[in-house]
C-alpha cells in the first residue's frame, strides 16, 4: 500500500494564519477527490480541530453535502502518540495534512520529518521574514539563514538519507498587500534571494480578508460559497487566490496517487 503524501503546514511565529490556510488545504483536497486526513498537534490552540468540528456541526445541521476531512487532535505530545495517529489517519487517506504549534518541539520535528510537502505560512513583513533568514537593516540584502531554515535544511538532509525522498519546502506569502510598495518588492527581493540559497519555492498565499475570521464559527471555507448566502467579488476573488495557493502546493492528483497504489499491489 502507497503512503500517503504529507504535507506539514510549520511555523514557529504565530499570526501567519497558518491554521486556516491548513484547514482551506485539506478541504480543498478533499473537494478535489482526495481522502484526506487532519491532524492537529497543537492540543492547546486546537484551532484546526475547532475549525473541522464546527464544519462537520454545520454539516450536520444542513444536512448538506460537503468535502470534509477525517481529523485528530494529538491529546499526549510525545513521537510514540504521533506515530499511531498518522498510522489511523493513514488507513483512510492518500493525503494527510499536519498543523504544528508555533514552537519548536521534538514532536513538531519528528512530524517535519515526514513532510512530502513542508509549508511555511508567513506574512509579507521583515518581522516574519526573520524566521528564515536576516537581512542587512541599510541595504535589505540577505545576510545569514536563520535557525529555523537551518533546522530545516538538517531536516531535509536527515529524509533524503533515511528514505531517498526529498521534501518540497514552499514558503507561502500570506495576507499579501493588493497594492505595489518598496516594503513588497524588497520582501520578495530577499525572499528569491534565501529561496536559492536555501531552497525552497515562494508561492502567494491568502489576502488579508475579514471573510476568513467569518468563517470559522461554522466551519466553512471559500468552496463553501452556496452556503454563504450574499457573496461578492471579495469572495470570488478570494475563491481564485485559494485555487492559485493550492495549484501551486502541486500535490499529486488523485489519478497519481491510484496508480501509485495499483502499482504497489
Amino acid at each position: 500500500m502507497s503512503q500517503p503524501h504529507f504535507i506539514i503546514f510549520a511555523n514557529e511565529k504565530g499570526g501567519t494564519g497558518k491554521s486556516t490556510t491548513a484547514v482551506h488545504t485539506a478541504i480543498a483536497l478533499a473537494a478535489s477527490g482526495h481522502r484526506v486526513g487532519a491532524l492537529d498537534l497543537d492540543h492547546r490552540q486546537r484551532t484546526m480541530t475547532r475549525y473541522l468540528e464546527n464544519r462537520d456541526a454545520t454539516i450536520e445541521r444542513l444536512d448538506a453535502d460537503l468535502p470534509r476531512a477525517a481529523f485528530e487532535v494529538l491529546e499526549e505530545h510525545h513521537e510514540a502518540a504521533l506515530e499511531a495517529a498518522i498510522a489511523r489517519l493513514a488507513a483512510d487517506a492518500d493525503v494527510i495534512v499536519v498543523d504544528t504549534p508555533g514552537r519548536d518541539d521534538p514532536v513538531s520535528r519528528a512530524a517535519i520529518l515526514r513532510a512530502d510537502t513542508l509549508v511555511t505560512p508567513m506574512n509579507d513583513s521583515f518581522v516574519d521574514l526573520d524566521l528564515i533568514g536576516q537581512v542587512d537593516p541599510d541595504s535589505f540584502k540577505v545576510t545569514r539563514p536563520s535557525f529555523y531554515s537551518e533546522l530545516i535544511w538538517n531536516s531535509r538532509t536527515e529524509r533524503a538519507k533515511s528514505t531517498g525522498k526529498s521534501v518540497d519546502w514552499v514558503v507561502l506569502r500570506n495576507r499579501l498587500q493588493h497594492v505595489d510598495s518598496h516594503n513588497l518588492r524588497r520582501v520578495g527581493a530577499a525572499l528569491d534571494e534565501l529561496a536559492r540559497r536555501v531552497g525552497f519555492r515562494v508561492i502567494p498565499g491568502l489576502g488579508e480578508r475579514v471573510i476568513y475570521r467569518e468563517l470559522f464559527p461554522k466551519g466553512l471555507t471559500l468552496l463553501d460559497l452556496q452556503q454563504l448566502g450574499e457573496v461578492g467579488m471579495g469572495h470570488i476573488t478570494a475563491r481564485q487566490e485559494l485555487r492559485e495557493m493550492i495549484s501551486g502546493l502541486g500535490v499529486p492528483d488523485v489519478g497519481a496517487v491510484e496508480q501509485k497504489v495499483a502499482a504497489a499491489g
